[in-house]
């Protein structure tokens, strides 16, 4: 009768030890996964957020200094005007910009970085145009006629295609919040298998306890009943 009792609890105990491992062993792939996905969404932030962002402030960055040079080369002094010159220096920042934009483009891109993104080429090469444009009218025509063409057309242009430019960074702002977010979560999840290992520890140290226990009163009881 006490052998098929202690054979019952042993039973008792080994099914609940391997649900305990069971349950160890499925935190551990939940915490690996999580782990992983945490590592993902990392080298996401740096790949598709930090280094793009990078490149819209050098885009912008090369915008404004169009602005600049339009600005500072039409109304200059006629004698010192050059349009070969200032046709040059916008060739290589349009280069330079294109090249960004282009290796932007290949990033992660959410829906809406995807639908500003066509509305900022699109900018841009207006841009280009209306400075084509101005150029050509300061060859044909003069300085004069390329400033009143860049104060009619010019300047908004520019100015339109900068404020695509910062709705998209600040597009870009947000999906890295919510990226950061996500970690955040993940992180927490992590709290939470830890702390559910720490109960398993503290059940299976309850356990032993329990079974040294048993073990301890059923020789005790053999020996008394061998006694007896």
């Amino acid at each position: 009768m006490r052998f098929a009792y202690s054979v019952k609890q042993k039973m008792k105990i080994a099914v609940l030890l391997f649900c305990i491992m069971a349950c160890t062993l499925l935190i551990r792939f939940l915490e690996d996964k999580s782990v992983k996905s945490m590592n993902e969404s990392f080298v996401s932030m740096y790949n598709d957020r930090l280094i793009p962002a990078a490149d819209l402030f050098y885009v912008a960055e090369k915008a404004y200094l169009k602005k600049s040079l339009f600005e500072d080369a039409l109304y200059e002094p006629e004698h010192l005007f050059s349009v070969d010159k200032l046709q040059a220096q916008l060739a290589a920042l349009n280069t330079s910009i294109d090249s960004l934009i282009q290796k932007y483009s290949k990033t992660l891109l959410v829906k809406q970085e995807k639908e500003q993104l066509i509305h900022l080429k699109n900018g841009l090469g207006s841009t280009v145009e209306v400075e084509h444009k101005i150029l050509a009218a300061a060859k044909v025509q003069g300085l004069a006629a390329a400033r009143v063409l860049y104060e009619t057309e010019g300047r908004e242009s520019s100015r339109t295609t900068i404020k695509k430019l910062s709705e998209l960074m600040n597009i870009q702002k947000q999906v890295g919040e919510e990226l950061i977010k996500d970690s955040a979560f993940m992180v927490s999840g992590n709290k939470i298998y830890s702390a559910f290992q720490v109960v398993l520890a503290i059940v299976i140290g309850i356990l032993i306890v329990g079974i040294v226990f048993t073990s301890n009163v059923v020789k005790i009881s053999n020996d008394k009943f061998n006694l007896n």
